[in-house]
């Protein structure tokens, strides 16, 4: 019973751990902005991804309804940047193997590592800036990741609530 129940726990507060990581320049006063623009760099150059357009859109829905306007990037308090940022990690794929044998309190045993592969993903990251000094006052990373084998639709929810979540602490300390 008692295992039962710090395993219970257990799976709370997991259930409770944040996906995102924010960090913030604690001198500003983020009440004065009342506007934004995308950082030049992230102005349409030409092509856009698909994930650039899904981060786009989950931005631009959590700006308006923190009451920001888009404003043209000469004129706007705040400068947006984002990208995803790719990283490598390793899985375990399928199970070991293992044999022994022994006789009494005594044995000896033999095992194998299940087989690893090393996958790439994906990881957002969200800045914004104070365009009239270009120092960066906010940051929200991802602990989740963007993955080649999600669907189109997986991927635009995963976007959208990993954008939620990172705005949901913007800006900090209202929370």
């Amino acid at each position: 019973m008692r295992i039962l129940l710090i395993a219970a726990m257990v799976a709370v507060l997991a259930g409770c751990a944040s996906n995102v990581v924010t960090d913030y320049n604690s001198a500003t006063v983020f009440g004065n902005y009342t506007s934004w623009a995308y950082a030049p760099s992230q102005q349409d150059s030409g092509v856009t991804s698909l994930d650039d357009a899904r981060v786009r859109t989950a931005i631009e829905r959590e700006l308006n309804r923190k009451a920001l306007k888009q404003t043209a990037d000469t004129e706007a308090d705040l400068l947006i940047s984002w990208q995803i940022v790719p990283e490598d990690r390793l899985e375990q794929v399928g199970v070991g193997l293992g044999f022994g044998f022994g006789r009494g309190n005594f044995g000896w045993g033999v095992s194998a590592p299940p087989p690893v592969r090393e996958i790439t993903e994906g990881k957002l990251v969200i800045e914004l800036a104070d365009r009239r000094n270009s120092e960066v006052i906010w940051r929200a990373a991802s602990r989740r990741y963007l993955n080649e084998n999600q669907s189109p639709e997986t991927r635009r929810k995963l976007i959208d609530e990993v954008v939620s979540e990172m705005f949901s602490k913007y800006p900090p300390g209202v929370n």
